[in-house]
């Protein structure tokens, strides 16, 4: 029988020894985690990966060491330090969070129930914090706990379908003790031995109790249902230069991009306008980027200004920092930038 009294102690005991070192983790034994560097990190770590995270939380922390200082911040400053971590509507949740747990007093929900009634804040998020934050017994399910279920139970329902199964079972694992550092642990193992592809069984803790090893069938789980082919978008993106300034928008707060800087662009995101200046656009190339939902191809043209912009402003290159772009619009840049070859 695979259940908490079995498996947690045997996790526990290997995390306890090989526990992954993380920015905003305690480790085994250190006491509960800062709610805020929590809720921040999970925010974070939300389709994108560890490393990809961790100078973003450094910077962030150092920036604004506690939720009041996030609060704060300028929104502009906020989305220009998220530039690059992708899904830009989770920095405008961010904020929002931020600025309602600051006028409460500055002290997270302590339940998963409170916390997501919290911007931006979903089942998975509320449970993680809850769980690691303040050590409530929780079910935390992400991508890596979901694969080492489907392995221990040997699941072979493919996903998505498989999920409900895979949370119902990965409840009956965690334990009433230490319920945050099991959440943890759980990910640690999908994240370092129980991985995608080629799981290192041989050294995984878990090894007696695993159904899908003992069937030989670790490395198939969770199995997976063919994915539809992303559709394909086209659009165009302006890259307007006046002297020594470079035109550029703030994006409407909703939607693709939302509050993030960007140079004019039309067709692709459901909009249909016209160039923003008056100007001798020339085509330079072309960019593509991947989003969740679709593939998009953007004609990117340069030119020079002849009259003052219909829309947008003139920022002076000397103060232009392409760093605070999203990676979409970094990509343009880099083709139509003042000496790119274009």
């Amino acid at each position: 029988m695979r259940d908490a009294g079995v498996i947690a102690p045997e996790l526990l005991a290997w995390y306890d020894r090989h526990a992954r070192v993380l920015p905003w983790r305690v480790p085994p034994g250190g006491g509960l985690a800062d709610p805020y560097r929590v809720w921040l990190s999970e925010v974070m770590l939300q389709q994108t990966t560890v490393a990809a995270v961790r100078d973003y939380f450094r910077r962030f922390t150092a920036l604004w060491p506690t939720v009041h200082d996030l609060a704060a911040a300028d929104d502009a400053a906020v989305m220009a330090e998220w530039a690059g971590l992708g899904y830009y509507a989770r920095a405008r949740n961010l904020i929002a969070c931020a600025r309602a747990v600051s006028a409460a007093g500055g002290r997270f929900p302590d339940t998963a129930e409170g916390l997501r009634a919290l911007p931006g804040i979903g089942p998975y998020t509320g449970a993680a914090i809850a769980a690691i934050a303040f050590d409530a017994p929780e079910t935390v399910v992400d991508g890596n706990v979901e694969r080492v279920v489907a392995r221990l139970f040997g699941v072979e329902t493919p996903m998505p379908a498989a999920k409900p199964e895979l949370r119902r079972l990965a409840a009956t694992l965690t334990p009433a003790q230490r319920p945050g550092d099991f959440a943890q642990a759980m990910m640690d193992l999908g994240a370092t031995i129980c991985t995608p592809r080629t799981p290192a069984c041989g050294i995984c803790p878990l090894i007696a109790d695993c159904a899908a090893r003992a069937a030989g069938i670790a490395a198939d789980l969770p199995r997976r249902a063919p994915k539809p082919a992303k559709p394909q978008r086209t659009g165009t993106v302006w890259v307007g230069l006046s002297r020594d300034a470079v035109l550029v928008e703030t994006r409407p707060e909703r939607g693709l991009l939302g509050g993030m800087l960007a140079f004019p662009s039309t067709g692709w995101d459901g909009a249909d306008l016209p160039p923003p200046a008056v100007a001798g656009w020339c085509t330079v190339g072309e960019v593509r980027h991947v989003f969740t939902h679709f593939t998009l191809t953007l004609t990117v043209l340069r030119g020079t200004l002849t009259g003052p912009p219909e829309r947008g402003a003139l920022t002076p290159l000397r103060d232009f920092d392409a760093t605070a772009l999203p990676g979409l619009m970094r990509k343009v840049w880099a083709l139509a930038r003042p000496g790119a070859a274009g």
